[in-house]
């Protein structure tokens, strides 16, 4: 959120976990802000088997998202890629980077 690393999302067989990063749970209040209302700031890492909402809703849609896929060569299936390439400088508070 804002320059701070809120949490790590990853890509697992089963699913996709999202976990917030300790340092940013320790921030406090408004510096710690959830990144969404269905995910408050928790030590307890959040597991779903498709992508969480609220990323999949920064991943562009129609013309955009068209465009991105052909660009990319990534299907519309694949909503991590799609979310790795296209949302580094979304909108809003959120940035979406890959971890080095």
């Amino acid at each position: 959120m804002g320059n701070n690393l809120a949490g790590i999302l990853e890509e697992r067989g089963d699913g996709f976990t999202f976990t917030y990063t300790q340092e940013y749970r320790m921030q406090q209040y408004p510096d710690n802000i959830p990144i969404s209302k269905t995910m408050p700031v928790r030590e307890a890492p959040y597991f779903q088997a498709k992508l969480f909402p609220f990323f999949d809703n920064l991943i562009p849609e129609g013309v955009l998202l068209a465009t991105a896929m052909k660009g990319w060569h990534l299907k519309k299936s694949d909503r991590m890629g799609l979310l790795l390439a296209c949302c580094e400088d979304c909108c809003g508070a959120v940035s979406i980077m890959r971890l080095k």
